[in-house]
C-alpha cells in the first residue's frame, strides 16, 4: 500500500501545498520565510512537501504570510488533524535485524511502554530459542537468500532482539506486557523450548518496573484482537505481517490506550498459576514424546 500523504504536487489542497502558494504569493523564498518565522529553510521545505507540522508552527507561518484569520484557523486545524492519522509506514528494512533496531528506537523513546500480543509472547520478554522460532518463518517469507545466509540473518535478528531487552533493566522505565493465554502454548515454538520461555516470563514478572498480565482462555474480549501493538508515551506502533505502522496522532494513541485498558481489565497479573499449568503441560508433552522415540540401539522396522 503506497503512502503518499501530503505531497503538494500530488495533492494541491494539502496543507504543505497551500502554505507554499501563500509564500509564492508574497514573493518570498523559503529562506526568507524562515528568517521571518525563526525556522530553517530545510524545515520550511519539509513542511511544504508534506512532512507533519506542529500546529503552532503552521500558525506562525500563516500569520507571517498575512493569511486571513479564517484561513489561519483552517490551516491550523489541518495540522492538528494530520497528527491524528496513521502517517508513517515503517518498513522492516533490508534485514530483520534492522527491524529490531527500529523497534528498539521506538522503545527507547518512551518511559511507560504497554505491549499487547494476541498470538506470540512479546519480543522484549522472549527467550532466544523462542525468538528464533518466531523470526525464522518471517525471514523465509520475506527475504530470498541461501540457507547459510538465512541462518546468519536470523541469528543476527535474534541477537538484536535479545539486545533490545536490556532496556528492561532501566528502573526509570515501566513496562506492561499483556497477552492472551493461548500464547503460552506451543503453537509457535517447539515444546522443548517452552519451559525456558515460561521461566523467562516468571523471572521478568518479578521485576518492580514490569507487569505481566494474561487474559485467561474463555474470557470475552471486545473488540476482538486483530493484531499486536506497542503503546509509547505519545505514540503507537501496530505490528503487521510485513511492516510496522506508527502513529503519533493523539486520537490514534487514545483509541489504542482505551483498547489496552479494556483488555487489561480482563487479565490477571498473578500469573504463576497459569504459568505452572502450561509448564506441566509442556513437560508432559516432552515426556510423552520421549517415550515414543526409538532407543538408540533399536532398529526401525521399514
Amino acid at each position: 500500500m503506497a503512502n503518499n500523504l501530503g505531497a503538494p504536487h500530488d495533492q494541491p489542497d494539502s496543507l504543505g501545498a497551500r502554505l507554499a502558494r501563500l509564500r509564492a504569493a508574497r514573493n518570498l523564498t523559503g529562506r526568507q520565510l524562515g528568517v521571518l518565522v525563526g525556522m530553517s529553510q530545510p524545515k520550511i521545505s519539509r513542511i511544504e512537501n508534506g512532512a507533519p507540522a506542529e500546529a503552532a508552527d503552521v500558525e506562525r507561518i500563516a500569520r507571517a504570510l498575512e493569511a486571513p484569520d479564517d484561513l489561519v484557523v483552517e490551516l491550523v486545524r489541518m495540522a492538528e488533524l494530520s497528527h491524528d492519522r496513521m502517517t508513517d509506514w515503517r518498513p522492516l528494512g533490508p534485514t530483520l535485524a534492522d527491524a529490531q533496531r527500529s523497534a528498539a528506537a521506538f522503545e527507547a523513546d518512551t518511559q511507560m511502554l504497554a505491549v499487547f500480543q494476541p498470538s506470540v509472547i512479546p519480543g522484549l520478554i522472549q527467550s532466544s530459542d523462542y525468538a528464533r522460532s518466531v523470526l525464522t518463518p518471517f525471514h523465509e517469507l520475506m527475504f530470498s537468500a541461501g540457507e547459510i545466509t538465512s541462518q546468519r540473518a536470523v541469528l543476527q535478528a535474534v541477537s538484536a532482539r535479545i539486545q533490545r531487552q536490556e532496556i528492561l533493566a532501566d528502573p526509570t522505565r515501566t513496562f506492561h506486557f499483556l497477552m492472551l493465554e493461548n500464547v503460552l502454548t506451543d503453537n509457535v515454538c517447539a515444546p522443548e523450548y517452552m519451559p525456558a520461555q515460561l521461566e523467562r516470563l516468571r523471572e521478568v514478572a518479578k521485576q518492580d518496573n514490569v507487569t505481566v498480565s494474561v487474559i485467561p482462555q474463555g474470557r470475552r474480549i471486545i473488540p476482538p484482537p486483530m493484531h499486536g501493538f506497542e503503546l509509547g508515551d505519545r505514540s503507537v506502533a501496530v505490528d503487521l505481517l510485513n511492516t510496522s505502522l506508527t502513529s503519533h496522532g493523539p486520537a490514534d494513541v487514545a483509541v489504542y490506550r482505551q483498547i489496552f485498558d479494556g483488555y487489561a481489565a480482563q487479565a490477571v497479573t498473578d500469573v504463576d498459576r497459569i504459568l505452572d499449568h502450561h509448564l506441566q503441560r509442556h513437560l508432559r508433552a516432552l515426556q510423552t514424546g520421549r517415550q515414543h522415540e526409538p532407543r538408540a540401539n533399536e532398529r526401525r522396522v521399514e
